[in-house]
């Protein structure tokens, strides 16, 4: 299989890295629009073969998939360009940088029979996958809260504001990890810098009581990466901070009863102990690129489809517009 590379700047060697070195990758393209930036990968990947245009990419009948990760703004034409050239598209997250622009790219690669992919990376890291193993055998109960904290000082993105910058990863953490969609979004956001919120805090709101809070942020003092998850029976905190125990488990919660002959409930607190159980540790990005070679050799949905990426994109699209309105409700549409 040949797959091309189309971005190099940040996150872009990352993922050339990983597509050289998968097996199942005959031969290896790129293109960059900076140059320089296209020569210090040729000059890293002597058998990767960079290329002097995109067009030169799209009319190579060879290349079955194009990966890229460019700007936000450019996902759509360079995405759509690459499905109506029948390749297979990997996009890094966002899928777009708005719902109408995710719902056509969807259509068309099924229309074509393709594989359309997103880079949510999180979904194939090793300890979220403990933790959807954990919810879904019952262990946690019913799940009451998803409170997520994302904050750093920086990267200041010039095209996305903080929250498409930053929210996508906990919003497809929450995505997978819980059966019910939420129903409706309310944001507040600042911008402090330009003209693009740096700060923002996005609530979402839930048919089955279960309400989810995200913190996203470019001016903290510190990194931070962490969620917790509160369920009727147990508690969990990942701590993507954590180099080695990320995962912990708290037999932690309340217990109600009710008062013989009173409205009065009494609220009892239960404190057990606290495990941190293993997981697969696996480099998510190399989970990330066999899952779309599979895809693409077996002609399946990979986890993080088209649709995985449109949901995102219809809660970030809402969530905006809940800033421009204050924080109002912004019930999310079908």
């Amino acid at each position: 299989m040949n797959v091309a590379v189309v971005g190099v700047g940040y996150w872009g060697p990352n993922l050339v890295r990983n597509f050289f070195n998968h097996s199942a990758v005959d031969k290896l393209y790129c293109f960059d629009v900076n140059k320089d930036q296209t020569k210090k990968i040729c000059e890293r990947y002597p058998g990767v073969e960079c290329v002097d245009s995109y067009n030169e990419i799209l009319r190579n009948e060879n290349i079955s998939g194009v990966v890229l990760a460019t700007p936000v703004a450019t996902h759509f034409p360079l995405a759509r360009q690459a499905l109506e050239y029948n390749k297979n598209v990997f996009v890094e997250k966002p899928l777009t940088s708005n719902t109408a622009e995710a719902q056509m790219l969807v259509e068309l690669a099924r229309k074509k029979s393709l594989v359309l992919m997103v880079d949510h990376i999180f979904v194939y890291n090793g300890a979220v996958r403990k933790i959807k193993e954990l919810i879904d055998v019952g262990e946690v109960g019913e799940i009451m809260y998803f409170d997520a904290v994302r904050i750093n000082l920086g990267l200041f993105q010039k095209d996305v504001n903080v929250l498409w910058d930053l929210a996508p990863h906990d919003l497809s953490i929450m995505d997978y990890l819980l059966k019910e969609k939420p129903r409706a979004v309310a944001a507040v956001g600042q911008s402090h810098y330009t003209e693009l919120e740096d700060i923002a805090y996005l609530t979402l709101f839930f048919d089955n009581h279960c309400i989810a809070h995200i913190h996203v942020s470019w001016l903290a003092p510190i990194k931070v990466r962490r969620v917790i998850i509160g369920g009727t029976k147990k508690m969990i905190l990942l701590d993507d901070g954590e180099p080695v125990e990320k995962i912990r488990i708290y037999d932690k919660g309340i217990e109600t009863t009710a008062k013989d002959g009173a409205s009065e409930t009494l609220i009892q607190y239960r404190s057990g102990g606290v495990s941190s159980p293993k997981y697969d540790t696996t480099e998510p990005l190399a989970r990330v690129v066999d899952e779309f070679i599979r895809a693409i050799e077996k002609k399946a949905d990979p986890l993080s489809d088209g649709v995985a990426g449109l949901n995102i994109v219809k809660i970030l699209e809402a969530a905006e517009e809940s800033i421009r309105g204050k924080g109002k409700l912004i019930e999310l549409r079908g």
